[in-house]
C-alpha cells in the first residue's frame, strides 16, 4: 500500500510543480511553453505519452493489472527503484533548473545550467524521465506500454538532439565547451 501511494504521489507531485511552475511563470509574462524543436505534433504526442506510461504504472501498482504475463517480483523491486530514481532526477533537475525551464526551446534568453545535476549530465531531466518509462515497462511488461515507451524515447533523444543544436548556436563556443566536458546522458 505503502508503495502504491509513493509511486502515485511521485507523477502528481511533479506535474503539480511543473503547472505550479508555468503559473509563476505567467504571472511574470513568461511562457513557459518554449518552441517545438521538432515537428510539433510528434513534440507533443510523446510529451503527453509519458502520462499515459505513468499511468500505466500506477494502474499497474494499484492492482488493476494491466500486464499479460506475470511480472517476477524482481522486476517490480527494479521498477519502483527506477521510478524513485527517475523522479528524483526529474524534481531535482526542475528546481535547478529555474527560470530557465521551458518545454522546448525558450523564445527568449535564459541561461545555461552547468552546475548540479548538470555537472553530470548535459540532461538531467531527460534521464529521470526515462527512468520512469524504463520503471512502467518493467513493472507492467505490458506491450503496449513498452512499445510507447520505446517511442518516447525515441523521440525525445530526437528532441534532445535538436535543442542541442539551439543551445550550440544561442551558447555558442560556452556550450561547446561545456557539451565536451560534460556528457550527454550519464
Amino acid at each position: 500500500m505503502i508503495e502504491a501511494l509513493v509511486a502515485t504521489l511521485l507523477p502528481l507531485g511533479f506535474l503539480i510543480v511543473l503547472f505550479g511552475g508555468g503559473a509563476h511563470f505567467l504571472r511574470n509574462n513568461i511562457e513557459q511553453d518554449g518552441e517545438a524543436p521538432i515537428n510539433r505534433t510528434l513534440f507533443y504526442v510523446s510529451k503527453y505519452s509519458i502520462l499515459v506510461l505513468w499511468g500505466a504504472m500506477i494502474l499497474q501498482i494499484w492492482g488493476i493489472g494491466i500486464s499479460l504475463y506475470e511480472v517476477p517480483p524482481l522486476f517490480q523491486v527494479i521498477g519502483l527503484l527506477s521510478w524513485c530514481f527517475g523522479f528524483a532526477l526529474l524534481f531535482i533537475g526542475r528546481f535547478e533548473m529555474g527560470g530557465s525551464f521551458r518545454l522546448g526551446t525558450p523564445k527568449e534568453h535564459t541561461s545555461l545550467k552547468v552546475d548540479g545535476l548538470f555537472r553530470l549530465s548535459r540532461n538531467p531531466m531527460y534521464v529521470g524521465m526515462y527512468a520512469t518509462i524504463i520503471a512502467a515497462a518493467l513493472y507492467t511488461l505490458n506491450p503496449v506500454v513498452i512499445v510507447l515507451g520505446a517511442f518516447v524515447i525515441a523521440v525525445h533523444h530526437s528532441i534532445i538532439l535538436a535543442e542541442e543544436n539551439h543551445l550550440q548556436k544561442v551558447f555558442g563556443q560556452e556550450y561547446v565547451k561545456y557539451r565536451n566536458g560534460v556528457r550527454r546522458y550519464i
